[in-house]
């Protein structure tokens, strides 16, 4: 798929496709993605939507960031992004650290957001993950890194962890490209500040239409999250995909994308933008 690659300034600046035509949808990678994990559905979705996805500040083509990070810089970062793009509402479509952005964005930017879909996710760290996922979300990232290890050393297990059994082996090294060009001080500093991530008091406050996606073999965040978040939405579809684990996007992309688009043509002109970009 060919690139149009946007630059935005700022501190960081920020690497950002945009490709298709129509109203604007963002999508955000997880936290071991890069933008090229949504090609599927920006080839799905183009001829009717504009397609819009970033590398978070940190990761690809998007620069590093100094000090500390707060979750928080996200948000302010997607926000820089819709300005840019003169962008007046968005269809926000994350996975994993992308749809916790999301969650982080409604409660400061809740007028820029025309819907939000939420893929195999959870909404607060501690309350949304067993004692036992907290210990292994941490120690398969973290502990290997700080002990001298790279990313090539994670690879194996880390994609063991998020897939499905059925997952091929093409998918499976998609994930690989994407996990051995992470780097390690911004990776590690997204993770620190994601185990403080908590917005569950915030979720009945979204009064936008929701799709939750969750992989059925999701072992990290489970569907019965999604169960859970449903319950706590105004207006939310849950969709289960068979034989997809915590990467859905990737693992079933037709079976995704066929979800996607039931869910946001209806409601496609909801958003808009400003002027065209």
């Amino acid at each position: 798929m060919s690139e149009n690659l946007h630059f935005i300034d700022g501190d960081p600046r920020l690497a950002c496709t945009v490709d298709g035509e129509g109203p604007p949808v963002v999508f955000l990678h997880g936290i071991g993605g890069r933008r090229q994990n949504w090609n599927s559905q920006i080839d799905a979705l183009r001829s009717n939507f504009t397609c819009i996805a970033w590398d978070a500040r940190g990761y690809g083509d998007s620069q590093d960031h100094q000090g500390q990070l707060a979750f928080s810089d996200f948000a302010d970062d997607l926000f820089r992004l819709v300005e840019h793009l003169e962008i007046e509402r968005a269809h926000l479509v994350g996975l994993s650290m992308g749809a916790r952005i999301l969650l982080d964005f409604h409660p400061r930017y809740g007028e820029r957001v025309a819907t939000l879909t939420l893929c195999d996710c959870f909404y607060s760290f501690e309350s949304a993950l067993s004692p036992e996922k907290q210990k292994e979300f941490i120690e398969l990232r973290e502990r290997p890194l700080r002990e001298g290890k790279t990313f090539a050393d994670l690879a194996p297990k880390l994609i063991e962890s998020l897939v499905s059994p059925s997952c091929s082996a093409e998918v499976r090294e998609d994930l690989r490209q994407s996990i051995i060009a992470l780097r390690t001080e911004s990776y590690l500093k997204t993770l620190r500040a994601s185990v403080s991530f908590d917005r569950g008091a915030e979720l009945d406050n979204i009064e936008q239409p929701v799709q939750l996606i969750f992989g059925g073999d999701d072992r990290l965040t489970p569907p019965s999250i999604g169960s859970e978040m449903q319950l706590k939405l105004a207006d939310a579809e849950l969709a289960v995909l068979d034989g997809a684990g915590h990467l859905s996007n990737l693992e079933k992309p037709a079976l995704f994308n066929e979800t996607l688009l039931k869910f946001l043509t209806p409601r496609s002109r909801l958003a808009a933008f400003s002027e065209a970009p």
